[in-house]
């Protein structure tokens, strides 16, 4: 695993010996900003490490800069869906990139740490407990080095959209659509909203910024707690990606990012990089979802080190544009991440032997993969010897050649994938029912049935190596769930099969 940086030029604000906390104004991003997004050139009053978060997230964009219509697409907060109690909205595209991983964690915790048979049904204090809990554990796996503490990036005192002080030279139609104080407001009209205060600019927005920094765990947890509805408020999505990056450190995370010229969210759509979907789901900002680290052309490119609690799966692997690695497709919970060309959704089950430790043949077929990086489904047999030793399978030359004219018996040069797996480990069960519940999760409301953001219930039947007996129609989903499960097939409880988009 490569060495993270720890020590941080500017992800990080220095403590002062005798607090825990460190408040500092996030001061006057809206200087370097028009009211249109266009970049000008930043003025001294800025500080570097203001300047560097911008940059990092949106990029330096020439010429359009950050539209009026992808801020506000990013501007909602964590909201629960009114019509299923456990899932967050997400109101229009971009922010599925914060939004997915979090639910996926969200789902998480609710599964499988929270003593309830009825998980999709929560009370209000249990949605704020649990929300906060995840968002914690995904602070607490970003941190660099425990040394540095945990950063929040918060509104600064009173400024707040929820406010009518949040600016001295708001104009007059902003102050007419902005809503009312807190204390002159309903609890119905206090709920939050995806673009409350949608007034907000850009500029604005950035110019009312606090950052805080809390040195343990415990008051990690303490302080996300305690700025609960601002995780639910206006901007909240934002308010949490901000506080990850410096708690992760620019300075880190530039050094993981593939292309450091490459921002976070794409200024020109409104898409969350895939650097942005793995800081949240592992803590590493890298942009490879293979495993381990690769050389090309004398260039090291960063991929995952380790096993993921949830899981990521990409439309794009069954176009052979990319192969994910193990560590992303078998992660610790049954619940993964679906990536299509231009959306984040979810797909989990309660089905623990799903993510059950190994098996022989699993491991082969990684093994046997590492060695067929282009996924061809064989290896030239020269590295037939190599691909036995490092199964630990007898490798001695005589063997070796005995199998090499078994499985390439009319000696093409090559080794294919399935009589190696059918010679070797013959019907292994692999533990797998052959079905289970499932449930597909699709925050954009628009993207869902009557447009209410609900779980779509199914069965998956995983089947072996035979031609199924069953064969569903050919989705998105089955065919992204496919890159993990060949044989999977997707029996959905309603009629239309769920979106990836």
């Amino acid at each position: 695993m490569p060495q993270v940086q720890t020590t941080l030029r500017s992800g990080v604000l220095p403590f002062g010996r005798d607090c825990i906390k460190n408040k500092q104004p996030l001061s006057s991003l809206h200087e370097g900003w028009t009211e249109e997004g266009v970049t000008k050139d930043l003025k001294p009053i800025m500080s570097e490490l203001n300047k560097e978060v911008v940059d990092l997230v949106w990029g330096k964009p020439s010429g359009g800069g950050v539209s009026t219509s992808i801020f506000r697409r990013w501007s909602q907060g964590f909201v629960f869906s009114e019509h299923e109690q456990t899932a967050l909205k997400q109101f229009e595209g971009g922010p599925c990139a914060v939004i997915a991983p979090v639910q996926a964690f969200l789902l998480k915790n609710i599964l499988f740490n929270r003593e309830s048979s009825t998980w999709r049904q929560m009370s209000e204090e249990e949605q704020k407990m649990a929300l906060c809990s995840t968002l914690s554990e995904i602070l607490e796996s970003a941190c660099a080095s425990p040394s540095t503490g945990f950063c929040f990036v918060t509104w600064a005192k009173g400024q707040s959209p929820h406010t009518s002080t949040l600016s001295k030279t708001q104009t007059q139609s902003q102050t007419q659509d902005m809503p009312r104080p807190e204390s002159s407001q309903s609890p119905q009209e206090q709920q939050p909203t995806a673009l409350a205060a949608e007034d907000l600019g850009f500029e604005q927005f950035h110019s009312v910024l606090h950052k805080r920094t809390v040195l343990s765990v415990s008051d990690l947890r303490e302080e996300v707690l305690s700025l609960y509805q601002s995780w639910r408020g206006c901007c909240g999505v934002l308010l949490f990606l901000y506080s990850v990056i410096l708690t992760k450190g620019i300075e880190n995370i530039r050094n993981e990012i593939q292309d450091p010229s490459e921002p976070l969210i794409d200024p020109i759509h409104g898409h969350g990089s895939q650097s942005l979907v793995n800081l949240l789901i592992t803590g590493h900002a890298v942009s490879n979802v293979w495993d381990g680290d690769r050389e090309c052309s004398g260039m090291k490119l960063h991929g995952i080190h380790k096993q993921a609690s949830v899981g990521f799966l990409t439309l794009m692997e069954s176009l052979r544009y990319c192969k994910v690695g193990t560590f992303l497709k078998s992660p610790k919970f049954p619940i993964w991440i679906l990536g299509s060309e231009t959306h984040l959704s979810v797909f989990f089950t309660k089905e623990m032997s799903l993510v059950g430790p190994e098996s022989p043949s699993e491991q082969a077929r990684r093994v046997f993969q590492s060695f067929d990086p282009e996924d061809n489904g064989f290896i030239p047999e020269s590295l037939l010897e190599d691909v036995m030793k490092a199964l630990d399978l007898v490798s001695e030359p005589e063997y070796v050649s005995l199998v090499k004219n078994k499985l390439d018996p009319e000696s093409l040069g090559i080794i294919l994938l399935g009589p190696f797996l059918l010679e070797f480990f013959p019907d292994q069960d692999s533990g797998i029912p052959d079905s289970f519940p499932i449930y597909h999760y699709n925050g954009l409301k628009q993207s869902n049935h009557k447009e209410r953001v609900e779980y779509v219930e199914g069965t998956a039947l995983v089947l072996g190596f035979e031609d199924p007996m069953v064969r569903t129609d050919d989705t998105p989903v089955k065919r992204c769930l496919q890159t993990k499960w060949p044989y999977i097939e997707l029996l959905w409880a309603t009629n239309l099969s769920p979106s990836m988009n």
